[in-house]
Parts: C-alpha cells; structure tokens; sequence
C-alpha cells in the first residue's frame, strides 16, 4: 500500500463509493430541492453546474481534506513561486510568469524572471503590428498576407485551437495556416495555394531541429527558393520561435525575428509564450492580450479561492473520485460551440501527456489508476453516435459539457436548439429512463407480453450517469484564456494528488529518440540489427518499396 492509499481519507473515500454507487442521483434531486444552487459555482465568467455528479457533501468535504493532506497548497505555492517542482529535469513550472500581469517578480533560481517575459511580450506586439500596418513586406515589396505557422506538439496544437475558437474574433489583415503532420501532404497541400512573395513562415521549435518541424521547414525553404525567393530573401519571409539562435541564424532567419523559448515552460503549456505568436497575427495583439489577461484572473483565482468554490479544484477532485473510486477509465469532453471543437485534443495532450504516469516523483511505482483518456468533439454531432455509449455502455464515462450563452452572428432558432440539445443530455444522463418507464410507454403498440418487456430492456436508461456544465456569456479570447487556464490546474491539481511529476514526457522523448534511429535505418546510415526483428522486417519492406526502379 503506498502513502496515499493509506491516507485515511482515502480510506473513507473508499468507504463512501460502496453505498453512493447503490444511490441514484434522481433521489438526491428528489430529497433535495436545494441540491442545483448548493453545487454550483462561479467565476471568471465561467459558470460550472456539478450536482448532476455522484457526490453528496461528505464525499465532496473528503475529497477537499485529501487535497489538504496531499499538500495542494504548498504544492501549489512552489509551482507559482518557481521552485523546480519537475524534478527529473530539475526544472521550474511557469506558465504562470507567461500571463502574469501582477506586477510582482517571480523568480528562477534567484533571477526575476519578468523583464524578460514583458519584452517578448512586446516583441510579439511589435511584430505583429508590423504585419497587421504593412510595414513589414515581403522581398518584392508586397505585403505579408499569409503567414504558416510550422510546429508540432504544444507548438501547433494550442496556436491552432485557440485561433480556430476565436475565429469570430480573426484580423482581416492576414489568414494564417497551421502544419504539424511530417506527411508531405499536408505541406503541400497549404503552400500550392499561396504567393510566396506574400508568405510569412513561423518556425517553432526550441531546439530547431524537432524532426517533423525542420522537415517541414526545410520543404518550405525549398518551395519559397523555387518560387523565386533568394536565400538572402529569407530573413523577410522566416522567422523563429526557438532557444537556439545559432541553428536559426544559420538556416538564414534574422536575429532580430527570433523569439525566446525558456527550459521553465512544457511545451503542452506554451501558447501563452512566443508560440502563441500565430495567435497574435491571427487574432491581432489586443486579442491575444486579452486571452493571457483571462489566464492570470484564473491563476489568482485558484491561488485564492477556497477548495468548495475554486473551479479546477472542484473538476480535479471529482475527477479523482471517478477515476480511483469508480474505475472510470476515460473522460469526455462535449463543447457545444463549432468553434471550440478543437478543445477536447487540447485537454487531451495536456491531461495524457501531463498525468499518463506509472510511477510517482519519487520514483515508486503507484497501485492506484492515474490519468484518464480524454476525448470527445462536438456535441450536438456526438449525440448521434457515440453518445449511445455514454447513456447505456457498461460503466460511468464522466462528461464535461461547454457551451456559451450567447453566440455572435447566429438567430435565435439555432442557438435554443443548441442549448435544448445541451441541457437535455445531462438531463438524461443524470435521469435515465426506468424499465417501468418504458414499459408503459409501449402498451398499446401491437406487441406481446414478451415482446413488451424485451423491448423495453433495450430501452432502458439507467441513468446515474455524471456530468459537468460550464456556462459562459460568450466565448471571448479572455474568456477562453480562463478556460484553458482551468483545465491546466485541474491537471496540476490531479498529479499532485496521485503524487506524479506532470510536467515531464519520458515516453514522447523516447518516441522522438527511436524515430530519429529508425529514419537513420530507413536511410541507409544505422546498422539494422540495432532494431527487433519486426522492425527490420518493416524498414526492409518500406526500403523495397521505394528503391530506384
């Protein structure tokens, strides 16, 4: 048994999982009128209903108390004071610095941090309003009028959510294009529709040699190149966000168009730095402003917050609950808003990657679940296909359902249905319907007793299902920085709990190390029998198939 599943909380916990998985949420809902106002809360505009879960107050009150008797506070206070709390990199954990509008220093072994972080704040809007005014142009002295942006990981996925969420909110200046995918497809397929004389490419990678990155860089230097650019053409077309400025002043990159990358921010957690540069251009800087600005009310606001109204301790804890209590194996996260139909990827990689562990900071191995599989898209789509397995698949799948009370552009019709649709799945999550239900509804249709009863098994909902709703006025660049801050200190709050480093990613390294070793296979310069069996067979097959003919 380790330390935490000792913790007599735990023990409690584990108690009260026995009798609230032989009670109904309807009952509660029934015995207690009060029950959606007592399990509500709200702030930084985001508005989280959670009595559709299986908890009543003492399972909440024990899961607070095991936040306390796990450290979350000091935990917390060491992450936001820049302790080097990733400890197999012996690195600090600032994300926070990134939006931090306090005007208060914060420290990395003993140097104050901000000065920095303020000037590549200006940089980025410096930047931005050169593209945006025209007064940065191309080599022929046109315009930037398109602009790819060229990472993979943190450094693609949260700059192409977060643009793709605002899209209500995009600057008609420039339209900017993203490629992750190492598959020549996709870079050909963005660069055959543009100008090179009007492109912009943004280069993210902190070491400036991320396979998949360089490559695609290195097919976009040689289709700008091919256009008609000149390789002295490059410093107005190619810029860098990255630590190694040598490799990108080699490459041909001005000096002065390379934004800083620090060790102390995770790459899942980097949107709010220099990576977030396409978000800028995008968006335009006062809009990407607003979305840091919407990530620091949420810092303060977990920092402050007592644990029975603080928004991501509420979300990491019930996640706990169903995750070691439950055995619930995934997450589900349902936005009902086209735009944010990006956001369950990002949850994704920042929960999987952040709290996929075995092992906890010290080194032991845990006998408890961790991280769960996070999932999901759209909701109203969903609730036509895998929506089935929510309502009457074997065990809990706990959800997540988003939506915003008010959306530009868009008639009244459209969006009461939306909400309709919303409301109405957490309804029948939480409700069900009973096989008496169904039963009665099915006198009358032509069937036989046997037939009646068959059928209404199948209709059967049990119900009991738990669910989440957060609500926001609208989805605003300040607002969804909140979001997102949210989802990041939920994940925090969970790895301090399960008592893991979240903030390494042992097994993606490990995946870029045998990628470069194979490709050196694949390429004729490593000796095969380094590799298994299965993998030589592999490179032996795909070299075959694309030997000279």
């Amino acid at each position: 048994m380790t330390v935490l599943t000792s913790q007599p909380e735990w023990q409690r916990l584990t108690e009260l999982a026995t009798s609230v998985k032989s009670t109904h949420m309807r009952d509660w809902f029934a015995e207690d009128p009060q029950r959606a106002s007592k399990f509500q809360t709200e702030a930084c505009g985001l508005y989280l209903d959670y009595s559709k879960n299986r908890v009543d107050q003492e399972v909440l009150d024990t899961l607070f108390a095991l936040a306390d008797s796990q450290g979350l506070s000091a935990h917390r206070e060491a992450m936001f004071g820049g302790a080097n709390i990733n400890n197999t990199e012996n690195r600090a954990v600032l994300h926070t610095a990134l939006r931090n509008f306090s005007g208060e220093p914060v420290y990395v072994d003993g140097q104050d941090v901000m000065p920095e972080v303020l000037a590549t704040l200006e940089k980025i809007r410096a930047f931005t309003h050169a593209i945006h005014s025209g007064a940065h142009v191309g080599y022929t002295g046109k315009p930037i009028r398109q602009v790819v942006s060229i990472g993979i990981g943190g450094s693609f996925l949260g700059p192409k959510i977060m643009t793709e969420a605002l899209k209500p909110y995009t600057h008609d200046a420039v339209k900017v294009h993203f490629v992750a995918n190492v598959d020549g497809c996709h870079i050909h397929d963005v660069l055959s529709t543009l100008d090179h004389t009007e492109t912009l490419i943004v280069m993210s990678s902190k070491s400036f040699s991320t396979q998949e990155t360089l490559q695609n860089t290195l097919s976009a230097k040689d289709w700008f190149l091919s256009q008609g650019g000149s390789q002295q053409d490059i410093a107005r077309h190619f810029v860098a966000v990255s630590s190694n400025v040598a490799a990108a002043t080699e490459f041909g990159i001005a000096e002065e168009n390379i934004f800083p990358m620090w060790d102390w921010v995770g790459g899942r957690y980097s949107l709010w730095s220099a990576i977030g540069l396409p978000i800028a251009l995008a968006l335009g800087f006062d809009n990407f402003k607003s979305l840091l600005e919407g990530a620091h009310e949420m810092d303060k606001h977990f920092k402050t917050a007592p644990s029975k109204q603080n928004l991501p301790v509420i979300m990491a804890m019930l996640g706990i609950w169903y995750r070691n209590f439950f055995d619930a194996q995934s997450h589900v996260l349902l936005p009902y808003y086209h735009y944010l139909r990006g956001l369950p990827a990002y949850v994704q990689q920042l929960d999987m990657e952040s709290n996929g562990k075995q092992v906890t900071q010290a080194g032991q191995r845990v006998d408890y679940a961790t991280g769960p599989i996070i999932w999901g898209s759209e909701g109203t789509n969903g609730q036509h296909s895998f929506h089935q397995l929510i309502h009457q698949g074997h065990g809990i799948i706990p959800a997540d359902f988003l939506m915003p009370l008010n959306v530009p552009n868009q008639d009244d019709t459209h969006h009461a249905m939306l909400a309709s649709n919303c409301f109405g799945q957490t309804q029948a999550l939480m409700q069900g319907k009973s096989f008496e239900d169904c039963y009665k509804d099915l006198e009358g249709k032509g069937l036989d007793e046997e037939q009646r009863r068959s059928l209404a098994e199948h209709k059967t909902m049990p119900g009991n299902k738990p669910s989440n709703t957060i609500l926001f006025e609208k989805l605003d660049p300040f607002t969804l920085g909140a979001l997102v801050a949210m989802y990041e200190h939920k994940v925090f709050v969970q790895g301090v709990i399960w008592q893991l480093n979240s903030f390494d990613q042992w097994g993606v390294e490990l995946g870029k190390v045998l990628g470069n070793q194979v490709l050196a296979g694949i390429v004729g310069s490593a000796d095969h029998d380094q590799f298994d069996p299965s993998t030589q067979q592999l490179i032996a097959r795909f070299r075959k198939a694309n030997a000279p003919k």
